[in-house]
């Protein structure tokens, strides 16, 4: 089978919203997710965790403490349960009553939109979330509009086996274990990409990747200097929580 090709803008990387615009809309909800595509982005980043009544679910976190000033863990709670909480007030006012989608809402609500999935994982990884996914773009019909990443190789991994034709891109956060850990998940998954936190992009890393033929995702980047700067490197992707800036930067950077 022919390697899935990475979603691409001629001339210039794409810009993706870092869980929707999440410097000015509650993040991980419709609301953010629109106002990026509002500010000019090519689409967003998302997180999903598989909830206690099997739904892939977008949030960020294991509970939801921080944005729906509940304990409930996702893992073990229903999706009705999720659903009766208000995750956007926590942002303002003007956001209350946002509620936390599922994934299949998300990709039919945005058909239009690049999105990067992100696959969470706590512990030991749920490997059904891997199979969740592949069933939400399936059933949505999104296989070229969507990325799918992940901090878990063997995550990643079994997503990649279900869906050999969705591009994938390997999570890298900074630190020597976690760049070592980087190179062998390359080597074992054979990912279309690299996702390289913003402290890890220099020039000889992502010329090495790019010519190696990985593409180069760096997140999260919300300076236009950097955003510029990465963008002359020649990186497939930037994601940025101020999308509206990231897309000036990258437009400067282009010389439109």
């Amino acid at each position: 089978m022919t390697p899935p090709s990475y979603p691409s803008i001629p001339g210039r990387p794409l810009v993706l919203g870092h869980r929707g615009a999440s410097a000015e809309a509650p993040e991980n909800t419709l609301a953010a997710f629109r106002r990026s595509l509002e500010l000019g982005a090519d689409g967003f980043e998302l997180d999903v965790w598989r909830c206690g009544s099997g739904e892939a679910v977008v949030i960020h976190d294991a509970d939801a403490a921080r944005t729906g000033q509940s304990q409930l863990a996702v893992k073990d709670a229903p999706l009705p349960r999720l659903r009766e909480l208000d995750v956007g007030r926590w942002k303002g006012e003007a956001f209350a009553g946002e509620r936390i989608p599922t994934l299949p809402e998300v990709l039919e609500a945005f058909p239009s939109a690049v999105v990067n999935v992100e696959l969470k994982s706590g512990g030991i990884p749920d490997l059904g979330l891997a199979v969740e996914v592949v069933r939400a773009i399936r059933q949505q019909r999104v296989e070229e509009r969507v990325i799918v990443s992940s901090f878990s190789a063997s995550l990643l991994g079994a997503f990649r086996s279900l869906a050999p034709d969705v591009v994938t891109g390997f999570l890298v956060a900074p630190g020597a274990v976690a760049w070592a850990r980087a190179a062998a998940a390359v080597r074992a998954i054979r990912p279309s990409a690299i996702h390289l936190a913003r402290e890890l992009a220099t020039a000889d890393r992502v010329s090495a990747w790019t010519r190696a033929g990985v593409n180069v995702l760096v997140w999260t980047v919300d300076d236009p200097g950097e955003v510029e700067r990465l963008a002359r490197l020649g990186v497939a992707a930037v994601v940025s929580n101020r999308p509206g800036v990231a897309r000036e930067a990258v437009r400067r950077a282009a010389g439109l």
